[in-house]
């Protein structure tokens, strides 16, 4: 593969040389070859030269739904892959949110044999327990030796502290990632949004920031007690992120993430019952909002995530109370991140992460392989069904403008363009 990107704007804040400057990049082989003021093509060299067309290292994802096995109806690992491709990320670490579960060796590399071939890397977490039930430890060494990169029972909060502790002493010695979802169930009862002012005006039954932070809480004294890496995924709250902090002054190995769609959306977007806005954690007030993107930039909350969760219209076209939870991210991620950020910060956030998980961090310099995203950061967009690349449609950003476009990405000696 031998690729010429023509008079490319480099966005890399760690390259004090080549940041905002305007650059050809030869990409031969795979690896970046030159990078230079001009550079004129090879005759076997496919040239790509786009309106106001912007580079980066390319995006990560720590947190993507997909549905095979099991779900294939919802998204393919093939497809899914793509769509990942042509929204900007490179790397993406997929949830055990399929069925059967991940929670053995021949799992992961199942998912590891079916992704191989694809220019976005997948990075697969397996089940904290045995079919991901809360009992059991499943079989973490095994599966970090055949590639997991951390284990997590999706979306289900780990009610057994002594389990979070064994499994929290038992990973250190493989340095395994633990993974504990903030939500304490008896305090969310039968709750399916946030508990407030918006909640009690609809008549929904309410999630409070409560069963969160009580969950944080706990977790974070196992994790002083007994050691580990704990990451706490997708906090929701403005307390959430006061509480890690302090737990980050204390010195403990704890990480977590935010869902775009926290940064975005408010539960005010409840009031016309739409179950395109219905996720967990829920949509929570501005307050918390502020607090999010306040903990992104001081560094509390270690990266953002689209969460992206496809489902099929028969999960999302129901009654709000029966629907299930959760959005599309992928395709919308850079387009909200741009519109709320910026796009300095918004590519410095989408590029973090990887270090977590023990991924190397790309580097836009020659001799280095490419691994890079490219992009128009001021055209505007809305997003709409009929141009959205996954096999479910159930994106809570259908209808908003967004900001900025991707044109695609180029990795694994692979180039994937809109």
């Amino acid at each position: 593969m031998n690729i010429l990107l023509k008079s490319a704007i480099i966005i890399d804040q760690t390259q004090k040389d080549l940041h905002l400057k305007k650059r050809d990049i030869w990409i031969k082989n795979g690896k970046i070859a030159k990078i230079a003021s001009k550079i004129e093509a090879e005759s076997s060299t496919k040239v790509i030269q786009l309106e106001n067309l912007h580079v980066s290292i390319g995006w990560f994802d720590s947190s993507v739904s997909f549905g095979e096995p099991g779900f294939e109806d919802r998204e393919t690992i093939e497809n899914g892959l793509l769509t990942a491709s042509k929204s900007g990320f490179t790397q993406i670490v997929l949830n055990p949110n399929v069925q059967p579960v991940p929670d053995s060796n021949s799992d992961i590399v199942f998912l590891k044999n079916a992704s191989k071939d694809a220019a976005t890397e997948l990075y697969p977490l397996g089940t904290m327990t045995m079919k991901a039930e809360g009992n059991d430890l499943a079989e973490l060494y095994d599966m970090k030796n055949a590639g997991a990169v951390g284990f997590y029972d999706f979306k289900s909060p780990v009610d057994n502290g002594n389990l979070l502790k064994i499994a929290l002493q038992y990973t250190q010695n493989f340095k395994g990632l633990v993974y504990s979802f903030p939500m304490d169930k008896k305090i969310a009862g039968k709750g399916i949004v946030n508990e407030g002012e918006v909640s009690t005006k609809l008549g929904l039954k309410g999630i409070p920031s409560l069963a969160e932070e009580l969950q944080i809480i706990r977790d974070l004294f196992i994790l002083e007690y007994a050691g580990g890496r704990l990451h706490i995924p997708t906090i929701s709250t403005s307390n959430s992120v006061k509480l890690i902090a302090d737990a980050k002054k204390k010195g403990l190995n704890v990480t977590c993430s935010v869902a775009i769609h926290n940064l975005f959306f408010t539960d005010s977007c409840l009031e016309e019952f739409d179950s395109l806005f219905k996720v967990l954690p829920p949509l929570r007030t501005e307050k918390d909002t502020k607090a999010l993107m306040k903990g992104l930039k001081d560094g509390t909350i270690d990266f953002v995530t689209s969460d992206h969760t496809p489902l099929n219209i028969e999960e999302k076209r129901v009654e709000f109370d029966n629907a299930e939870y959760g959005s599309l991210g992928l395709e919308s991620s850079f387009g909200v991140m741009n519109k709320l950020f910026g796009t300095e910060t918004a590519i410095e956030l989408l590029s973090k992460g990887r270090e977590v998980y023990g991924l190397d961090i790309p580097e836009l310099k020659e001799g280095e392989k490419a691994n890079l995203t490219i992009f128009n950061p001021e055209k505007k967009f809305t997003p709409a069904e009929e141009n959205l690349s996954s096999t479910s449609k159930n994106s809570m950003y259908l209808g908003k403008s967004l900001k900025g476009i991707v044109y695609g990405t180029i990795n694994n000696g692979k180039a994937v363009l809109n």
